[in-house]
């Protein structure tokens, strides 16, 4: 039998009598990095979930009470160290490099896989040698304060404000602060990034400003000595004021966004300058010594940021989170406000909404039946999948532009909705947590019945309506359309025999899909002023007049966004089986009102000869169909409207059991509005 051999990390004092003892093999590798990282990997702890804090003590032992050990450490480090450009790490160091948000993301990615390796006279080539674990910078930051003042007394480490000259720290952190106001004040002024705060096109840019009162006090701590600046500092202050006024130009830029709409380019560049300001909040602090005692303490600060930032530089979660929040809010905020539609407060809308899901009942029930004629068709399967494409997203803009419902186009829209109910809930500090989440359970049960009625309406119209379809066609042209299909059309609805659930998920998920694009081009239209460049074009209105031009505006701004998401919810829908044929794999989507449909297709083609446990799974299915629909758009739904408002998941649980509750209480008015005190009213 075999053994694979284990490496056993060594102790500290072996490391030292092995490298630092009497023959000095530290000599022989005093320019190379792996004697410092093999140190390092020694202190690092194994397992960070375990321990409270690193403690050094063994570490300040051995340097103390031998002089060897510490001589030759401290001459080891001060080699590797020496004249070491650090100002990249601070400047670029996870910091967007770049408005193309693809272009980051497989740049970090890739980094991860083949990390970059800079020149060997930087500081940063040493970080990637020694510090290459994402979680160095949680243990270090739990070493005492105190043991790291000891270790660099010990080795008569000098603190940064000894000197300003040339490629010393002082000069490097100056000269990084320098180049990173640079890059804000450029960025800001931009005419993209400009376009979103109209209200400081005649203000004087704090931007500026910032820099030009940076660069005397780079000029003052350079020249003068010693080379640090107090908190009493006027020029300091005023560098605090100006920094305040950059950050609430940029925060009023992305409060903007919901009046001006804007794209990921602009949020790239928003986001940019939000980070560089940010990192000149934890830099601008290291200028100042209130007492001698801080120098030391903001020279460890330092240390500790470049290590950290070195660390964070190829972050992709962080880098995706901070990227798509602002843009998953404004697509939300889209359908937030689409989805107020669909919650009716009474009984004139309960029953409004019926008859809405009704019509569109009857719009699906013709497309089951114009499905069946198109899988007749003898064409290719492209040629298919165009077609039931066709069919599709005709139908459902048709549904949409007649002011109809189909009932699972609702979840995405109406998730939204309840989130900004919760949002403002959790805003409203006078009342407390039972009052908050005894509203938002409130409000669910009316975006839950609402819901109910739309399924019923569709379910129940689509069913008749396409049985009577088929038997007209069948009297007029003595054609029964299902003969050959009937047996399909309905055990596809079985969840048992079938793939309907997973079907039905996939359908789900194209539901979500087709909420996005809808907030996603009403977004962008509203970046791009679209609706007021429509109103505004000189040849519409030569061609129109100007009443009618604006009425065409309005009616753009109104119901575009939806026509193209129900456009591509169409093209979801007829090409998912196509190209589950063409990659081998079977999938297809599965809908409630098609469902629906399809089964009184299959039981007319079957002359209403099916068996009751065929029928009995057929009717469940089109419930557990339903049901899949809902839940998985739904959930998705949630889940971006919960990231895109930063709400922790963690309230759900609180969130739901004040549903719960509420069911208890008030059982019908999940299903049924509350008819008696309507009619008293």
């Amino acid at each position: 039998m075999k053994f694979r051999k284990t490496k056993v990390r060594i102790t500290l004092a072996e490391f030292f009598k092995i490298n630092f003892d009497e023959n000095n093999l530290w000599e022989y590798k005093a320019e190379e990095i792996d004697l410092l990282a093999e140190l390092v990997n020694i202190i690092r702890p194994k397992n960070l979930k375990t321990i409270l804090s690193v403690d050094l003590t063994e570490l300040l032992q051995l340097l103390s009470e031998n002089e060897r050990y510490r001589e030759a450490l401290a001459l080891y480090l001060r080699g590797i160290l020496k004249n070491k450009k650090f100002s990249k790490i601070l400047t670029d160091a996870g910091i967007l490099t770049d408005s193309d948000f693809i272009f980051e993301v497989k740049k970090r990615l890739f980094a991860k896989l083949i990390p970059d390796q800079p020149e060997k006279d930087t500081l940063e080539y040493v970080l990637n040698q020694v510090f290459f674990i994402k979680t160095d910078p949680l243990w270090i930051k739990t070493i005492p304060q105190e043991q790291i003042q000891q270790v660099l007394n010990i080795l008569k480490f000098r603190d940064i404000y000894v000197t300003s000259a040339t490629g010393s720290p002082l000069a490097e952190l100056l000269f990084s602060m320098e180049v990173i106001i640079h890059r804000i004040s450029g960025r800001a002024l931009e005419s993209e990034v400009i376009k979103m705060v109209p209200e400081y096109e005649n203000l004087e840019s704090p931007f500026l400003e910032f820099q030009k009162e940076f660069a005397l006090i780079t000029e003052k701590l350079l020249e003068q000595t010693p080379n640090f600046i107090t908190r009493e500092d006027l020029g300091y202050k005023q560098l605090l004021i100006l920094h305040k006024q950059c950050m609430d130009y940029v925060q009023h830029a992305f409060r903007n966004s919901e009046k001006y709409g804007i794209s990921l380019r602009v949020n790239q560049n928003l986001l940019r300058i939000r980070q560089q300001l940010e990192r000149l909040e934890t830099l601008l602090p290291l200028l100042v010594l209130t007492n001698p005692e801080d120098a030391k303490k903001n020279s460890i600060q330092l240390g500790i940021d470049l290590i950290t930032y070195n660390c964070d530089k190829t972050n992709v979660r962080k880098l995706i989170n901070e990227s798509t929040q602002l843009l998953s809010y404004e697509v939300t905020q889209h359908t937030a406000k689409t989805g107020e539609h669909y919650i009716t407060k009474d009984r004139k809308e309960y029953f409004k909404m019926f008859w809405t899901a009704a019509g569109g009942g009857i719009v699906v029930a013709v497309l089951c039946i114009i499905k069946v004629f198109l899988s007749k068709m003898d064409t290719s399967a492209f040629g298919h999948a165009f077609f039931y494409s066709l069919n599709y997203s005709l139908g459902f803009i048709a549904i949409y532009v007649l002011g109809f419902t189909l009932a699972t186009k609702q979840p995405a829209m109406t998730a939204s909705a309840l989130i900004s109910a919760l949002e403002a809930d959790r805003k409203n500090k006078n009342a407390d947590e039972h009052e908050k989440h005894q509203a938002f359970a409130e409000f669910f049960a009316r975006v839950f019945r609402s819901q109910f009625i739309a399924f019923v309406g569709n379910v129940i119209v689509a069913f008749p309506v396409a049985l009577l379809g088929i038997w007209l066609i069948d009297i007029c042209f003595h054609y029964n359309l299902a003969l050959t299909k009937w047996y399909t059309l309905i055990n596809d609805l079985n969840p048992i025999n079938s793939l309907a659930i997973l079907h039905a998920a996939i359908a789900g998920v194209f539901l979500f899909l087709s909420g996005i694009i809808a907030g996603s081009v009403a977004n962008r239209d509203k970046h791009q002023n679209i609706y007021y460049r429509i109103q505004e074009h000189p040849l519409l209105k030569m061609s129109f007049g100007r009443v009618r031009t604006q009425k065409f505006a309005k009616l753009y701004e109104k119901k575009w966004a939806g026509i193209i998401s129900n456009f591509w919810f169409g093209v979801f829908m007829g090409t998912t089986g196509t190209i589950g044929v063409f990659l081998g794999l079977n999938i297809d989507i599965r809908h409630i009102t098609f469902a629906s449909g399809n089964l009184a297709l299959g039981m007319y083609g079957a002359n209403f000869n099916v068996s009751n446990e065929m029928l009995f799974w057929g009717i469940f299915g089109i419930g557990i169909i339903g049901l899949v629909n809902f839940l998985v758009s739904f959930g998705l739904s949630m889940g971006l409207a919960f990231r895109s408002r930063n709400i922790p998941l963690s309230e759900m649980r609180i969130v739901a059991g004040s549903i719960w509750r509420h069911f208890k209480r008030k059982p019908g008015s999940f299903f049924f509005p509350n008819f008696r005190a309507q009619s008293k009213d």
